[in-house]
Order: structure tokens, then C-alpha cells, then sequence
């Protein structure tokens, strides 16, 4: 086989590699690494904010980094917030998800659960507020205040979550929520991504080597045509660029079928509607709009002071009622003020108590099942548009890089070629 021959042949070899070797690490660098590999330049930090919005864009430069971070990991927060406003927030409301959760429900875990918490939250402020008291009553007193407490705890937990409902859009931020999380879980955003467009990711992949291997014969006689040193390179450039951005391309577009003779032409992820819905919805539902993460944000988010204040002005009158018809006679012997102060401490006490049983992980689990529900049958309902803009949000801005990747790869396969066949 003469030397001229073998260089022919190898171009769409060369060019079907490459291809496939551009799309499969520029999909792993949209998730890969997690955290930030790289060394920070001394100066990059304040001179970032000058240079081109592009290159602000590279993960890492505006924290005055040279290296990389995933794509989908360095935008977290802002993932977070996309899949609220182009995903979750149009699929359900607050009302809408705590509705799904069934408070009737949660009131039972609640209430079942923290029986023995609230008899030692009584025991402790008791103790801490009045200890002498607490010891001189007798044991019968005492085990009759308990059983009092025990008997309002129903009503009073209903009170709550009654009351949680009726202000939950006033209570809760869910955007808020979604992007506290994500930000302390990076890699869920990565399984959004992944687990939802797993095939059309893979399809990017196997899509390069095609491609690539496909175009890589025009080169061969456009090369002979044309034997300049530059050409191949050029070419090579061409085919890394067209592959990435074809990819991309076919994956989300057109929106809406269309009928081209017997075929049928829509983008492949959009094909998927139904059973992607199911994904994300168990994704949204067992990991972001669960139980725990809406009763930690109503306890320790930005409007935690409302949900806090609410729960202790339900929970205050609990002592009056626990006391019974003996109230005036009790805060006549210990005090107004010290009771005042006893009754306080409960119900600011109190109010962790009423959230701590919704860490558990069963009941979350039983819990998402409405809550997956819900989502699936509007993320199924969706225009095709709106449901492109679920994964295609999030990429959108980025798709450049992988391009600009593709481009790049492509130059070096065509020098690379070229130092070992020549012209």
C-alpha cells in the first residue's frame, strides 16, 4: 500500500475519532469534576470582571482560577433557579406541593413520633424554669400535666400544619429552596442532567464518530484537490465545530414535528416527553420538593422568623389549656411572670419538635409518591417548547464551549495528521 493511499484512507478514520473523542469529553466536561481542579493566578481575580462575557463564562474565572470545574457543577445555584422557573415553578405552586404532601398525613407522623419528645420538653423547661416547683408537686400532679399535654397534642399539631397551608405561599420559597440545595448538593443537578437526557447525551457521543467518519471522505478529495498544508487543519476545524453544533441541534430542534415525506422530524429529546417526565418527577420528588427539605426551609430559610412565629402562637395557648380549669391557681403560685416565661419557652421550644419528625426517611419516601405524581402529569401536559426549556436551559448559555471544544479538537486531529502523513 503506497504512502499516499494510507494517507487517504486514514483521514476519515482520523476524522470518525476525533469526533467521537470531542463529543465524549465535551459531555464529561459538562459535569466533570465536581469541585474546581486547577491554581488560582495572583491579578485574574480583579481583571475578570473586564474581559469579554465569554471567557467570564469558563468555570473558575471569575473566582480568579486557571483550570476547570463541570459545567453543570459551577452553575449550580443557577441551574437550581432555571429548574424552578423554566421546570418546577410550572408544574405546581407551594399550595399545590405541601397540598400533594397530604398535612392530614404529616399531622399523624408529627403527632406519633414527638409523644416522648414533648413529655422531656416539658420535663426540661420545667426543670430549667421552675425546679423547685416541678419537685414538690406530686408524681400524680405531675403525670396529669403530661397527660394533658398528650391529650392536646392532636389538636394543636392539626392546628399547625391547618395553619402551614394557609400561608405556605408566605412561608415558603421554593426557588429559594431548590437553588440552598443544589448548592449544597452539586451533584444532584448532575443527576437531573444525566438521568433525564441519558440518551440523548449518549446519542451526542456516538453522533461524533458518525459524523466524523462520515464527512472524513469529502476530505480526501478536497485534500487532493487542494494539497496545502493548511487545508487539512482548517477542514478538521470545520467537521469539530459542525459535529457539536449538529448534535446539539438535533436534540432539541425542531419543537414541534414535523412531516418531511414519511419521516416524521422532531428533536429527540422531545420525542421522549412521556417517559422523561417520569424521571424528573422521581428526581424533583425524592430529592428537592420533599417533606424534609420544605420543613427545614420553613425552620431555617430566609422567612424561617414567620413559620417560627406562627407555630409559637398556636403552640402558646397549649399551656393554658394544659393547665385546665387550675390555670389562674397555677399562675398564682409560681408567679405571672414565671409563668409567662415557662408558657414562652414551650412554644419557642417547641416549634423544632413539631418538624423533627419530618427527617424521617420512610416517610419522606411514602410522602413523594403524590408529589411525583403531580409532576409527571404536568411535565407530560407541557408545550413542546416549555419542555425543551427543562434541560436546554441549563446547557444554553455554555453550548458555545462545546462547540468552540469540538472546533479546537478538530485543528489538532488535522495537524496531527498532517506531522505524520504530511501534505
Amino acid at each position: 500500500m503506497s504512502g499516499h493511499l494510507l494517507k487517504d484512507l486514514t483521514i476519515p478514520i482520523f476524522s470518525g475519532f476525533i469526533g467521537y473523542a470531542t463529543n465524549w469529553s465535551g459531555v464529561w466536561m459538562l459535569f466533570n469534576p465536581l469541585e474546581f481542579k486547577g491554581f488560582r493566578l495572583p491579578g485574574l481575580r480583579p481583571f475578570s470582571h473586564v474581559l469579554p462575557r465569554r471567557i467570564q463564562q469558563i468555570p473558575g474565572v471569575m473566582q480568579g482560577g486557571v483550570g476547570w470545574q463541570g459545567i453543570i457543577p459551577s452553575r449550580a445555584a443557577k441551574m437550581g433557579s432555571i429548574a424552578v422557573d423554566k421546570g418546577i415553578a410550572k408544574v405546581g405552586s407551594p399550595a399545590d406541593f405541601y397540598e400533594q404532601l397530604q398535612p392530614e398525613r404529616i399531622a399523624e407522623q408529627i403527632i406519633v413520633t414527638s409523644r416522648e419528645d414533648m413529655r422531656e420538653l416539658v420535663d426540661r423547661i420545667m426543670e430549667r424554669e421552675h425546679p423547685q416547683l416541678w419537685h414538690d408537686l406530686p408524681v400524680r400532679v405531675r403525670e396529669a400535666v403530661h397527660e394533658r399535654v398528650q391529650e392536646q397534642l392532636p389538636g394543636i399539631v392539626r392546628e399547625v400544619t391547618v395553619k402551614i397551608g394557609e400561608n405556605i405561599d408566605d412561608l415558603l420559597d421554593v426557588k429559594l429552596m431548590v437553588i440552598r440545595h443544589v448548592e449544597a448538593h452539586p451533584e444532584l443537578m448532575n443527576r437531573v442532567f444525566l438521568d433525564v437526557g441519558k440518551k440523548e447525551l449518549d446519542f451526542i457521543i456516538r453522533f461524533g464518530g458518525v459524523f466524523g467518519f462520515i464527512c472524513g471522505f469529502p476530505l480526501i478529495f478536497i485534500t487532493n484537490a487542494f494539497a496545502h498544508w493548511w487545508v487539512l487543519p482548517i477542514l478538521g476545524t470545520m467537521v469539530g465545530w459542525v459535529t457539536n453544533w449538529l448534535a446539539i441541534w438535533m436534540i432539541f430542534e425542531p419543537n414541534d414535528p414535523r412531516r418531511i415525506g414519511r419521516w416524521s422530524l422532531q428533536g429527540l429529546f422531545l420525542k421522549r416527553q412521556p417517559q422523561v417526565a417520569d424521571v424528573y418527577a422521581t428526581i424533583v420528588a425524592d430529592e428537592i420538593v420533599t417533606v424534609r427539605n420544605i420543613a427545614n426551609e420553613l425552620l431555617h430559610g430566609p422567612r424561617a422568623d414567620r413559620t417560627r412565629a406562627m407555630i409559637e402562637s398556636s403552640l402558646r395557648p397549649a399551656v393554658d389549656r394544659a393547665t385546665g380549669a387550675v390555670q389562674p391557681l397555677v399562675r398564682m403560685a409560681v408567679g405571672p411572670r414565671e409563668y409567662d416565661s415557662i408558657r414562652d419557652s414551650l412554644a419557642a421550644e417547641g416549634v423544632d419538635y413539631t418538624m423533627t419528625p419530618l427527617q424521617d426517611e420512610e416517610f419522606n419516601k411514602e410522602q413523594s409518591r403524590n408529589v411525583r405524581k403531580l409532576i409527571a402529569d404536568r411535565v407530560r401536559e407541557m408545550s413542546s417548547r416549555d419542555f425543551a426549556e427543562l434541560l436546554r436551559s441549563g446547557m444554553r448559555e455554555d453550548e458555545w464551549l462545546l462547540v468552540l471544544h469540538g472546533a479546537v479538537l478538530g485543528f489538532g486531529a488535522g495537524v496531527i495528521h498532517l506531522a505524520i502523513f504530511g501534505v
